[in-house]
């Protein structure tokens, strides 16, 4: 299957170059370009695409508002957005993250990387560069606590079992890792991580990472490994296994 990508950027060479390299590969194809963040969300409702790559600081609109109007709109919920930007700042993190944005990565990720990336997104999991993972979880639970946080009644619709495979998620643990723990088979582990996402209206794995630090339901103080570790060190884009 060809996915189907759509390039925001308000850089015409930086679009040029990111349209040189998708097309070159032999599974995907760039479907249309946007400059401005309102740009983008008109390409994203008019094409549909699988993957939009969306550059922060836009005229107009940035790429954070450009996700979050297209994750919200039940028409274009699907499309899975790829964050880029030269700025390595947490804010943008968590901003993306909360917008719904499956994949976050700097501009000078190589090539290679890049396109690894965008097949990652459009598989239905999610990544952050490793250069923002190491700090992203405990910078996120040391926030200032006048940031507006998920109010933790967001979780009384869940079981006692979803609330320990959320724990788990938001602890960076594998579906197998999860399987092992519980004494439990993958397929169930999926299946309540399913009913996690539909339950807590998230778009996917990375949002359920931040809901469960939002609720509380994980503490600053909390011994879990930090979430999107990855084993493949910082050669490798960091993949959140859903």
């Amino acid at each position: 299957m060809t996915i189907r990508v759509v390039i925001a950027d308000d850089q015409v060479l930086v679009r040029a170059g990111f349209s040189v390299l998708v097309n070159a590969a032999t599974d995907m194809e760039v479907v249309a370009e946007a400059g401005t963040g309102p740009d983008a969300v008109a390409a994203g409702r008019r094409h549909l695409p699988d993957v939009i790559l969306m550059d922060i600081r836009m005229p107009t609109m940035d790429g954070i508002e450009a996700t979050r109007q297209l994750l919200d709109d039940p028409a274009t919920k699907s499309i899975r957005s790829l964050i880029l930007t030269t700025f390595d700042l947490d804010s943008y993190v968590f901003g993306a993250l909360k917008a719904g944005a499956s994949g976050f990565l700097l501009k000078d990720t190589p090539p290679e990387l890049l396109l690894a990336g965008i097949r990652t997104v459009a598989a239905g999991d999610a990544l952050l560069a490793p250069s923002v993972t190491r700090r992203l979880i405990r910078d996120f639970v040391n926030r200032p606590a006048a940031v507006p946080r998920a109010l933790p009644s967001l979780l009384d619709p869940l079981t006692e079992r979803e609330r320990e495979i959320l724990v788990h998620v938001a602890s960076g643990r594998s579906n197998g890792d999860i399987a092992g723990r519980l004494h439990i088979s993958v397929a169930t582990v999926k299946t309540h991580v399913s009913r996690l996402l539909t339950k807590l209206d998230a778009h996917d794995r990375a949002q359920l990472v931040v809901i469960a630090y939002e609720t509380g339901l994980i503490q600053p103080s909390s011994q879990a490994r930090p979430v999107f570790d990855s084993p493949a060190g910082d050669g490798a884009c960091d993949r959140l296994d859903l």
